[in-house]
C-alpha cells in the first residue's frame, strides 16, 4: 500500500532526484524562468518555495541551510541579495507554473516555471493599465500632430514680425 507516499519520485533514485532538483532550483534562481515538464515543475515548486521562505530571514544559519540544499554560492548570494528583497512582503506563492502544451518528441506536457515578482510581461501589463485614456490612439496622436503643425505655422509668422521690428 502507498499510504503517506505523496511526492513524485520522477522515475529516479533518491540521489539523482536530489541532484536534479538542486540543479533546477539553481537555474530558476539565476535565470528567474525555466522550461521543463509539468511533473518536474511541480516537484521543483515544493523544493524551492521553502528555500525562498528561508531566504527572507538573512542570518548565517539560514544561509547555511539554503547552501546545504543548493551547493552553489552564487545562487545563494543571488537569492539572499536580490530575490529576498523582492519577496519580502509576499506571504507565499513565490513561483508560477504556466503550461505551454505537449513536447514534439514524446508528447510530455511542458511548462514554464518562473518567479512571480520577476515576470516582465505582467509588469508591462500593469504599466499599460495605469496609462489608459478614453480616446483611441489614432485620435490622440492625430490631435498631437495637429497641435505640432499649428505651432510650426505660428513660428514663421513670429519670425517675420521680429525681423520687421528690427
Amino acid at each position: 500500500m502507498r499510504h503517506n507516499k505523496k511526492f513524485n519520485h520522477l522515475s529516479r533514485t533518491a540521489s539523482h532526484r536530489k541532484a536534479m532538483l538542486a540543479n533546477m532550483a539553481i537555474s530558476l534562481i539565476m535565470h528567474k524562468r525555466i522550461t521543463t515538464t509539468v511533473a518536474k515543475a511541480k516537484a521543483l515548486k515544493k523544493y524551492v518555495e521553502p528555500l525562498l521562505t528561508k531566504s527572507k530571514n538573512d542570518t548565517t544559519n539560514s544561509r547555511r541551510v539554503v547552501f546545504s540544499y543548493l551547493q552553489n554560492k552564487y545562487a545563494v548570494t543571488e537569492l539572499f541579495k536580490e530575490i529576498s528583497v523582492k519577496i519580502a512582503d509576499r506571504p507565499g506563492g513565490y513561483t508560477r507554473i504556466i503550461k505551454t502544451g505537449p513536447r514534439m518528441g514524446d508528447g510530455a506536457e511542458m511548462c514554464f516555471i518562473e518567479l512571480v515578482d520577476y515576470d516582465e510581461n505582467m509588469m508591462k501589463d500593469s504599466a499599460k493599465k495605469s496609462t489608459r485614456t478614453r480616446r483611441s490612439r489614432k485620435k490622440a496622436t492625430g490631435a498631437a500632430e495637429e497641435a505640432q503643425a499649428a505651432h510650426e505655422a505660428q513660428q514663421p509668422a513670429q519670425e517675420q514680425e521680429a525681423s520687421a521690428a528690427e
